[in-house]
């Protein structure tokens, strides 16, 4: 084979570059994407980041993949080196939407494209689009969902004891998801089919710190000893799995789902595989599948149309205002599973196999 002494220079200096740069000689052409993803401890965020790093070297990209593992200060590292790196674009999963404005102004400064991902970024004019889901349309998912439970396991009963669960306070997604449930949940709280026994509503009471399957544990084994000694819970909104499953730790732990005492509606979101498990053992009753490999590809064709100089499809342009700007975003669509049609949708589509759910 017959090189070019130009062309075997150009081959080694770009392998010299990536060499010192620690990325792939391959993945230099179209730069490397910066990916800060809030914490490993939700096999959801696993499968965000490993689906984006596939997808982003398909299409010719180098990644920095980076867990800050619910620590705030270590994400705003981890964003200031990856700027200090040179990233062309950072992608930007975070753990508290508020606390990023000075790092995103200094990615800004140095000309990078900031996308946040999933969850709305707050306080900062240095955010340039968003990718998510309707995250409105999940609450409204949920609270259905746990309707449909309630009509189904308790036909005959009226009203309906339920206690609300909210996400946690500082992620911009919790409130959407309380607000979509709450449309569906409040006119029938008000006709007096569905009671509060607790009495606790609104964001401020609910909410659960950093989604912690443990707080909501706690909390429950507090609603059930201070409001159910003479009633039965039938339901509980809960917007994410890891809260169900502590919801349902909680609630067995008092003799529901034995004897005659029915295991009550509870929902969740992101149909992670405890919970999938849990629904086809007959305790969650219903989860909300958000394909995160459609969401990994929808950010990928946003880079390369920002990078290419183009502009990134956008579907939403009035609903995510972050408090300094409307962001340009994209929402995609989830899908109610309970354990009807989790066997078609989980694992037909190839996000799960049957083996992982046994």
């Amino acid at each position: 084979m017959n090189i070019s002494r130009r062309a075997l220079l150009a081959f080694t200096t770009a392998a010299a570059a990536a060499a010192v740069s620690g990325l792939p000689a391959l993945a230099q052409d179209k730069g490397t994407v910066g990916i800060s993803m809030p914490t490993k401890s939700s096999a959801r965020w696993i499968s965000d980041g490993n689906s984006m790093v596939e997808q982003f070297t398909a299409a010719g990209y180098g990644t920095d993949l980076q867990y800050a593992e619910d620590d705030i200060p270590n994400q705003l590292a981890q964003i200031e080196n990856m700027i200090t790196k040179g990233v062309k674009v950072l992608v930007i999963a975070a753990i508290d939407g508020t606390t990023l404005s000075n790092a995103l102004d200094n990615a800004k400064a140095a000309g990078i494209t900031v996308i946040a991902y999933d969850r709305l970024i707050r306080d900062s004019g240095s955010v340039d689009y968003y990718a998510t889901f309707d995250n409105f349309k999940v609450g409204v998912q949920q609270a259905t969902s746990l309707v449909d439970g309630l009509k189904e396991r308790f036909p005959d009963t009226k009203p309906w004891n339920v206690e609300l669960f909210g996400g946690s306070p500082d992620d911009n997604n919790a409130f959407f998801f309380y607000n979509g449930a709450m449309s569906v949940l409040q006119p029938l709280i008000d006709s007096g089919d569905i009671v509060i026994p607790s009495g606790q509503m609104g964001m401020d009471v609910v909410g659960t710190l950093r989604w912690d399957g443990a707080v909501a544990q706690a909390r429950m084994d507090n609603l059930l000893s201070a409001n159910y000694g003479d009633k039965v819970l039938h339901g509980a909104l809960s917007p994410y799995d890891g809260l169900s499953i502590g919801i349902l730790s909680s609630v067995k732990g008092v003799g529901y789902g034995s004897g005659d005492l029915k295991m009550p509606i509870v929902t969740g979101q992101d149909a992670e595989i405890p919970s999938v498990k849990s629904m086809i053992a007959g305790e969650q009753y219903s989860t909300i599948f958000k394909d995160t490999r459609n969401l990994a590809g929808v950010t990928v064709k946003m880079v390369d149309a920002v990078l290419s100089g183009g502009t990134p499809e956008i579907n939403d342009t009035t609903t995510y205002d972050n408090g300094v700007k409307v962001i340009p975003s994209y929402l995609l669509e989830s899908q109610p599973v309970n354990v009807t049609n989790y066997e078609e949708i989980l694992v037909g589509s190839g996000y799960y196999t049957a083996d992982q759910l046994k």
